[in-house]
């Protein structure tokens, strides 16, 4: 049957013809109704004739017009116009790979990434419940958008039914019988599809390791001069390597298609998706330099291993063993038991303030990312030499994956942004202020739930873009402060998010619906979690936990059993370092090793000398006389921080604080007798002062509650006139972000706000004279700067630098104003006003800035220089870690 232009099907107008094959001719029509073109395919008469097999085939039809998909052709209607039948689909523009396959065969690159694509469009099918059964490369359109699935699920109703377990009762198909033509569909038919038997969707894989195969090497993986030899192929012998037909294709790629091409279903890829993650392993470790090299470049490769040190060489082995590992526990051969591994952090990433590992849902991918602004994302590959940068993501923290592993969300310059790892496009989902951030998590339905802040809840986006929607509310009766680390739980509608209060022993973690309807408490002193092996994990206290958990339910079954020790933490931001598959790979970054630092003066011809062991201290303040210095001492036995005095003349030091919790930012009184500071008490925060010999009781000068829902309180100077103490906090719902008060030291001692506006105001120091305060205030650009304004009055302000300042230090008796700018110290000169000259640095070295006070005459500095490494070289990766529990 063959339609002239202007015949109309219905609301469609023929207008040419596209093809013609034995399932029906092809025009391009225009849709009347919708203005658009479409692709008609007229149905065969020996096809339509039957009552039957018309019903069976409008209702598959109706079945796989619901399948949405990219790399599926929509079915957009079925119709019936006198005696056609005919089917109305999306019209695409491009070649069928049959037709390309004409030149040849595919570039590594575009085999590995069709086969992806066409991977994605057969798992979403399968879920679905539809089986293609005619997968093959006229099947397979390559449009610029990547390819297209034709026919989808129709091969079922459309072809006759052959009677079952017999070859010879399977159709004739055109040009078999003709001598030298090339052999059609028989060539990616299953042996059970060429037994009789009944086709699932390890039917489908066999053609797709056929397609896959052909695409690989330019020729069929099977062929045959006649109909019987073909089939012989097909039950009987296997197709050459693919490395025997392209020496240049990785040897993973040769065992995924043997696999496919397994005879017996049971010992081919289960599941499409197992089969496009493996393809996209071999993707992104040929794309990092891993896939397997010619035999020259393979010799060159070697000879340069021979001059590798030896930690390079563990570093290549630790990868070849996770190569073998993923492939044994690809092919189910992995021996009982957990395996664990050190995969190297690339030597070239800076992670501040600590790396975040995150898995990918099919376990094989680590993204890496960090806690500050110069981190980068890095891509790991397990069984890859070396990890990948992510260009365009700079700046980018706490990443996470979506569920198809396809994209990365990540925070970085105020936005919620996405990369999409296959075209390395970057674009921005919503605002959300990165340095606030505190984790999302991607949906199976398209839905982004994400912490915005450190006052805030968690809110909801799609992942396409758009307005974000608040999802929940910080409790007030639990003085909860924010909501982090939002988790999608299997079902799509319910997460886990973590909740942090005020006080830290409240920490929770609660179970909610992701339509904000169901909201409760599931666990307390934990912390983020993830859920792997129907388990939760989730860290107390550096130990990694597991528990059975029903994740429809939300509901907690049996005791927390041990998994891992030494589980690294975020400071400052509540987040255990740990991410897990579905299947039971685990990763997690270690605690790092103490950082220790030396305490030294150094002057301003950069010369230093030591004052005092090494250990880990923090926060050192030089008394106004310039004997003594008070600083915070950690000690990781007792897991807290003591504030000491440390006898700059004499030698010895002299323990101020015992507990039970830490202390911190210790400040002098201007008489160098005492020393007030911020300390935890009996899970309180308050403002003391003690004598600064050691001797006598502390007294308590502010009770932090007292000014309701604050947080992150530090010390920052002592008035001249010895009349307040100055203080910073952060303040969760009053708009104005981290905000400066002053303490009166007698009377009422209510705070008195002395820099509070919608800017972050830091690090206030009290000019000698006790006229003028100094500060950093960041306006919302990133980059904060000094300010200097009169006091108490508030007048004349005035900014000091320009490319940026942080932590003002205004020595006592130097006509000097001190701040660290682009990492290193540096100074401008006060004159009268007061005037600022231009900032240089103290010193021409740069040198790491990690804490430091300035001496009262300004020639010298007191910094902690770090002694050795300050952070992990290396994440934890332990495969099928619920096998450890079992042995």
């Amino acid at each position: 049957m063959t339609l002239a232009a202007g015949t109309r099907l219905g609301p469609y107008e023929i207008l040419t013809p596209l093809g013609a094959g034995g399932m029906g001719e092809v025009y391009r029509a225009r849709d009347a109704r919708l203005g658009r073109d479409v692709a008609v395919k007229v149905l065969p008469s020996h096809l339509s004739s039957s009552a039957e097999v018309r019903q069976r085939f409008e209702r598959e039809a109706k079945t796989v017009s619901q399948l949405s998909h990219p790399h599926i052709c929509a079915l957009y209607d079925v119709g019936r116009e006198g005696d056609v039948d005919y089917l109305v689909m999306e019209l695409l523009e491009g070649e069928t790979l049959s037709e390309r396959l004409v030149k040849g065969s595919l570039p590594l690159e575009q085999t590995l990434r069709y086969g992806q694509e066409i991977a994605g469009a057969l798992d979403k099918a399968h879920r679905q419940g539809i089986v293609h059964r005619d997968l093959k490369p006229g099947n397979v359109m390559l449009t610029k958008s990547g390819v297209k699935l034709l026919d989808f699920g129709l091969a079922k109703v459309m072809a006759p039914e052959a009677a079952k377990g017999s070859l010879t009762s399977l159709p004739t198909q055109q040009g078999l019988t003709e001598e030298g033509t090339i052999l059609g569909t028989f060539q990616y038919m299953a042996p059970e599809q060429l037994e009789g038997k009944e086709a699932d969707a390890r039917t489908d894989v066999f053609a797709f390791g056929a397609v896959l195969y052909e695409m690989a090497t330019g020729k069929k993986a099977f062929s045959g001069a006649s109909q019987a030899s073909l089939i012989a192929a097909i039950l009987e012998r296997e197709p050459a390597p693919i490395s025997s037909v392209q020496p240049t294709s990785p040897p993973a790629l040769d065992r995924v298609v043997r696999r496919c091409l397994a005879k017996d279903p049971e010992d081919r890829w289960q599941s499409a998706a197992d089969l496009g993650s493996e393809l996209r392993w071999i993707s992104e470790s040929s794309a990092s330099g891993s896939a397997a090299p010619t035999a020259e470049a393979g010799r060159r490769r070697g000879r340069e291993r021979l001059a590798w040190t030896t930690a390079a060489g563990f570093a290549v082995a630790a990868a070849a063993a996770l190569v073998w590992l993923l492939a044994q526990r690809g092919s189910g051969s992995l021996p009982r038991g957990s395996v664990r591994a050190v995969v190297p952090l690339p030597a070239k990433a800076e992670f501040e303030g600590a790396v975040v590992p995150e898995i990918s849902p099919d376990g094989r991918t680590i993204a890496l990312s960090g806690l500050g602004s110069k981190s980068l994302l890095w891509l790991r590959t397990l069984g890859a030499d070396d990890a990948r940068p992510v260009p365009g993501t700079e700046s980018a923290r706490y990443a996470f994956w979506s569920p198809d592993g396809r994209s990365v969300g990540f925070f970085a310059e105020g936005k919620l942004k996405r990369v999409d790892l296959a075209s390395g496009a970057v674009s921005t989902i919503c605002d959300a202020a990165e340095d606030q951030a505190r984790g999302g998590s991607w949906g199976a339905d398209g839905t982004i739930v994400f912490s915005g802040g450190r006052d805030t809840g968690l809110s909801r986006v799609p992942a396409a873009g758009g307005n974000a929607q608040a999802l929940t509310k910080p409790d007030a009766s639990r003085g909860d402060t924010s909501h982090r680390w939002p988790y999608f739980l299997p079902d799509g509608r319910h997460l886990i998010y973590f909740a942090t209060p005020n006080t830290s022993s409240r920490n929770a973690i609660f179970f909610a619906s992701s339509d904000g309807q169901e909201n409760r408490l599931l666990l307390e002193d934990a912390s983020n979690v993830a859920f792997s092996a129907g388990r939760l994990l989730f860290v107390r206290k550096n130990k990694l936990f597991a528990q059975d958990f029903d994740p429809r339910r939300g509901r907690l079954a049996g005791a927390p059993v041990l998994v891992a020790e030494n589980v690294g933490s975020g400071f400052g931001v509540t987040r255990a370092m740990f991410s897990a598959s579905a299947d039971g790979t685990l990763v997690y970054a270690p605690s790092p090793p103490p950082q220790r630092s030396t305490l030294e003066w150094i002057g301003r011809d950069g010369r230093r000398t030591a004052v005092a062991e090494a250990m880990e201290y923090y926060t050192p303040r030089l008394s106004p006389d310039g004997t003594r210095v008070a600083v915070g001492i950690f000690d990781r036995r007792s897991g807290q921080g003591d504030i000491w005095i440390l006898d700059l003349l004499r030698g010895g030091r002299t323990r101020l604080t015992f507990g039970p919790d830490s202390a911190w930012t210790p400040v002098w009184s201007p008489d160098s007798t005492r020393v007030a500071y911020v300390r935890s008490d009996d899970h309180t925060r308050g403002i003391f002062v003690k004598d600064a010999s050691g001797g006598g009781a502390e007294e308590k000068l502010l009770a932090l509650e007292s000014m309701g829902d604050v947080g992150d309180e530090h010390l920052q100077d002592w008035s001249p006139d010895g009349s307040q103490l100055a203080f910073g906090v952060w303040r969760p719902g009053a708009g104005t972000n981290y905000d400066v008060f002053l303490l009166p030291l007698h009377g009422d001692r209510k705070p008195v706000p002395v820099l509070a506006t919608k800017d972050d105001e830091h690090d206030l120091r009290f000019a000698p004279d006790g006229l003028w305060i100094a500060y950093s205030a960041d306006t919302g650009s990133g980059n904060p700067q000094i300010y200097v304004q009169s006091f108490p009055e508030g007048k004349g302000k005035r900014q000091v630098t320009s490319e940026g300042g942080g932590d003002a230090l205004w020595p006592r008796k130097a006509g000097e104003l001190f701040f660290t700018a682009e990492g290193r110290l540096s100074f401008s000169a006060v004159g009268p006003g007061p005037s600022f000259s231009a900032a240089q640095p103290f010193f021409a070295a740069k040198q790491p800035s990690v804490c430091s006070d300035v001496a009262p005459d300004g020639q010298r500095v007191l910094n902690c220089f770090p002694v050795g490494e300050d952070a992990a070289s290396a994440v934890e990766l332990i495969l099928d870690w619920p096998a450890g529990l079992r042995k």
